[in-house]
This record gives structure tokens, C-alpha cells and sequence, in this order.
């Protein structure tokens, strides 16, 4: 599709007020609420070497998170001739993994460190539309806003932070000519669980003295949610995707509750109590019912071992008999 025919399509298609697609919704905010023109060729804005160092700072925990997650993704993809890209939740590319044979191209095209990729500078773009509608999307070639943009395909998956803020995208750019709409969608898959994974790993590290507990929820029977849990057992965080399936503030701090009153009634065991009551069982097992000794094992005090051997009904001979 030539230059002329892009930009009268996004025109076209941007001057409805009922935008019938989501593409097209994005295009008419690029342009009517940005007031972008497709077919400008204005200058990408780039963060100065000092300013790009701050924002990493300001990140650095997360970006020491994300790191192995980008070099694993980036395993996968880089056959491929992709461009593996983690921004923050402004659209700022932090960190990035790129062939050397590939680097010149995405660098022209501004798929680079210190590059602001947000909705409102770029129009839509895989990784400002990703920030700007909090999904996951694929904005293949001729979906761009820009025309400078259509020749490269870009799959994106927002990272919520543990507030049930986005704090970051993932993106995985392509300079492919034959990429095709099956490969992104393969890509684009691998990008989304990526994001879980990094979402995830950030999330246990923002609680390092809570217990963490995988919960499930029939709203949301396929999703994992992360409850973080304090050594009273009173709820005190919770991922994005558990905010929603149980109905907590949907951002920012959370009012602490007893685990119990999420994941079912005292008198009955979920599937994490179970776990617990075995591991407990098998540290006073290796102590010979040694409950100190079973403690220490387990990293917790022995006043709070007895809190839990209370709550989880096991005796002080669990560790001599066996239990049923």
C-alpha cells in the first residue's frame, strides 16, 4: 500500500466520531485528540543520555526483574530478525535485545533505547496503543497511524505493577517484509506470557517477607492471581488480575483482610492450606517433632510455628506419627 492510500485511509476512518473498530478508534485519538497527521515525518523524541539514566534508576528494581525474562524472550524470538523492547508505562524504551546484523534498521526507525513510543507522539503503535488501552495488541504494518511506521509489525503486552497500575510494555518488533498476521499472532503469544512472567516475578519481589499464595477464582478460572500475605494472614496485595476477580480497590493500596475471608471459610481447607499443612507436617517430620528445630527449618519463629500448627489443626506428635 503506498504512502497516499495509508494516510487516506486513516483519515477516512478517523473522521467518524463512531469508530467501529478498535483500530480505527485508535487512529481517530492519534488524530483528533493528539492532532497527529499521518504523514508527518517530524522527528522522534529521544531522552538524553542523562535523562534515560534517571528513568532507569527510578526502575531499577523492576528492570533487574524484567532482565532474564528479555534474554529468554529474546532466545526465542531473535531467529526471527526481532527486536525485543521493555518500556515504561509513558512508552519510553528502557532496555531492549536486538541482533548487531538487525541494529541499524531498528535504530533508523526509532525502535531504540531513550525513544518515546507513546500513542500521543507516535499515533497508534504497538507499544503506545498497548499503554493506552491496557491489552495486548498487534499492530501489523499498515495498522500504524504513522506511514513512516508500515513497514514494521509490532506485538505488545502490558506488565501491571503490583499497585494494579501498568508500570511497563513488552514489545517485539519485526523489519520482516514476509512477516506474517500467523506469525504475530505466535509471537504475540509468547510476548503475553512473557509479560505474566515478568508481572509475576516483580510482584514476589515487591512482598519479599510475605507469603505468596496462588489462588484461584471461578470468575477467572485459566488466570493465576497472586495474593501476598503477611504473618498474621491479612491479605496486604494482590496482582491486577486478582483485584478483579475479588472485587478489591482496582488500584493503589489495599485495605488488609484475613486470607480467609478471599479464599473461602475458615472451616474449610483450600487447596494452598492443604500444601501448607504437609509442609508443616514434613518439617516436624525431618525434626523427629522437634518444633523449633521444624521452625528454623522453615525460615519462621517458633511462636508463630504454634500460630500456625493452631490454625492448620496439627498436634505436636505430627512429626512422630503419621497423620490421615
Amino acid at each position: 500500500m503506498s504512502a497516499t492510500r495509508h494516510e487516506d485511509r486513516v483519515a477516512q476512518a478517523s473522521q467518524s466520531p463512531g469508530a467501529v473498530t478498535r483500530l480505527a478508534a485508535s487512529w481517530r485519538r492519534s488524530m483528533v485528540k493528539h492532532g497527529l497527521d499521518p504523514a508527518s515525518a517530524t522527528q522522534r523524541q529521544r531522552l538524553s543520555e542523562t535523562e534515560l539514566a534517571q528513568k532507569l534508576d527510578q526502575m531499577g528494581e523492576f528492570m533487574s526483574v524484567a532482565g532474564p525474562q528479555l534474554d529468554q524472550l529474546f532466545q526465542l524470538v531473535c531467529p526471527t530478525g526481532c527486536n525485543v523492547l521493555l518500556t515504561d508505562a509513558e512508552g519510553i524504551v528502557l532496555d531492549q535485545r536486538v541482533n548487531d546484523a538487525d541494529a541499524s534498521t531498528f535504530n533508523e526507525w526509532g525502535l531504540w533505547k531513550g525513544v518515546n513510543w507513546s500513542e500521543a507522539l507516535e499515533g497508534t503503535n504497538g507499544i503506545g496503543t498497548c499503554l493506552a488501552e491496557g491489552r495486548q495488541v498487534t499492530i501489523h504494518r499498515d495498522d500504524h497511524f504513522f506511514a513512516r511506521n508500515t513497514a514494521m509489525s509490532c506485538m505488545d503486552a502490558p506488565i501491571w505493577g503490583p499497585d494494579g497500575r501498568i508500570i511497563a510494555a513488552l514489545d517485539v518488533s519485526s523489519a520482516r517484509a514476509d512477516q506474517t498476521e500467523r506469525w504475530n499472532g505466535l509471537i504475540g503469544a509468547q510476548v503475553a506470557q512473557t509479560a505474566r512472567m515478568i508481572e509475576a516475578a516483580f510482584f514476589r519481589a515487591s512482598f519479599p517477607k510475605a507469603r505468596i499464595i496462588v489462588a484461584q477464582h471461578e470468575a477467572t478460572p485459566d488466570a493465576a492471581l497472586l495474593l501476598a500475605v503477611d504473618k498474621d494472614d491479612l491479605m496486604i496485595g494482590a496482582t491486577r488480575a486478582a483485584r478483579r476477580a475479588f472485587g478489591l480497590e482496582k488500584e493503589g493500596s489495599l485495605r488488609p483482610r484475613p486470607a480467609a475471608d478471599l479464599l473461602g471459610r475458615e472451616d474449610e481447607a483450600t487447596g494452598f492450606e492443604r500444601a501448607e499443612r504437609a509442609t508443616v507436617i514434613r518439617a516436624l517430620a525431618r525434626a523427629e517433632g522437634n518444633v523449633s528445630q521444624a521452625a528454623r527449618a522453615l525460615g519462621i519463629g517458633r511462636a508463630t510455628m504454634y500460630r500456625r500448627m493452631a490454625r492448620l489443626g496439627i498436634g505436636e506428635n505430627s512429626g512422630r506419627l503419621s497423620q490421615p
